[in-house]
């Protein structure tokens, strides 16, 4: 069964795809509108951690209308979920594929998805969506990533993901400034993988 992750070069989606790999072909897959090169950015990572990688293009208008959420909201939480909700549609379509499969956490604000809108994506093109690290807090996942994965943690600014915040952020700079995007995204800690920690040896 073949297996799509949602990959942003990050430590839940990594995580993710390790859990599945055992029991599925996974394939990593990045989401972008190629306003920056994320994908180049995922497909480094992907190489690291041994996984095929590929980029998928979404349509401008959904981050146009994802900018549109967050100038009025002032906050990114509804523009986040309409690009991730647009990009499990735009997987599910492509087809050749068994799972979506996504990074989110139990005590994940953002991306989050409603229940019917995967039910409808799911029933639509006959496929499972599936977040394997739902039943974890990030203590939890923290402890496992711990185990497999070498990872560099930093301010939002500051680490070059392949997430949806990335190219949302830099449509606000280039529309507005930096102050704006100052103001809509609450400062945070992201993470980004750097390599796969090698398997400990028993005599």
């Amino acid at each position: 069964m073949k297996a799509r992750v949602m990959f942003s070069g990050g430590k839940d989606s990594a995580l993710s795809a390790i859990l599945l790999d055992p029991y599925f072909d996974v394939e990593l897959v990045t989401c972008t509108f190629s306003l920056v090169d994320v994908g180049k950015i995922a497909r480094k990572v992907a190489d690291e951690l041994g996984f095929a990688h590929s980029v998928v293009e979404l349509e401008r208008s959904v981050l146009d209308e994802a900018l549109e959420m967050a100038v009025e909201d002032n906050f990114p939480k509804n523009a986040i979920n309409h690009i991730h909700s647009h990009a499990l549609e735009k997987i599910a379509a492509g087809g050749s594929v068994d799972m979506i499969v996504d990074g989110i956490r139990r005590d994940d604000r953002v991306p989050r998805m409603d229940i019917s809108r995967l039910r409808s994506i799911e029933d639509r093109y006959g496929v499972h969506c599936a977040s394997p690290l739902q039943g974890f807090g990030r203590a939890a996942v923290d402890l496992m990533v711990c185990e497999h994965l070498e990872v560099e943690e930093g301010l939002s600014d500051r680490i070059s993901k392949a997430d949806y915040e990335t190219e949302l952020r830099y449509l606000i700079r280039q529309e507005y400034d930096d102050e704006k995007v100052l103001s809509i995204f609450p400062e945070h800690v992201q993470s980004r993988v750097l390599r796969k920690i090698k398997e400990k040896t028993t005599n």
